[in-house]
């Protein structure tokens, strides 16, 4: 399995987010791959991210709140061990958010039409 869309594909700590449990985007983490998912959230609307958080690319608590908002408003829930979402970027997490940035990405623009 891979990323597809512009903004993930090829980042390899996103990629390994997608297949590997260590790897999971939690509170605290820090690095460029966050702020990359911090952008794929804000173009999705859920754009509350705190300025520093955002800046500086850190799971900060509004880069947290965030996460689950997005994962409430689309049931992202591991119904394995879960009865409701987290604000942990995990595998299904990531998948969606690169599967909407990719859906996102391949609309026209009315100059294209």
């Amino acid at each position: 399995m891979a990323l597809h869309c512009r903004l993930f594909a090829g980042v390899p700590e996103l990629e390994a987010c997608l297949v590997n449990d260590q790897a999971h985007l939690t509170a605290g983490t820090t690095g460029h791959h966050v702020r990359l998912v911090q952008e794929a959230l804000v173009k999705l609307g859920f754009n509350q991210i705190d300025g520093r958080d955002y800046i500086d690319g850190i799971y900060g608590a509004s880069t947290a709140a965030a996460v689950l908002r997005y994962k409430t408003s689309r049931q992202i829930i591991n119904r394995a061990y879960q009865s409701s979402p987290d604000n942990i970027v995990g595998k299904m997490t990531i998948k969606s958010l690169d599967t909407e940035m990719l859906a996102r990405q391949n609309v026209p623009t009315p100059s294209a039409l």
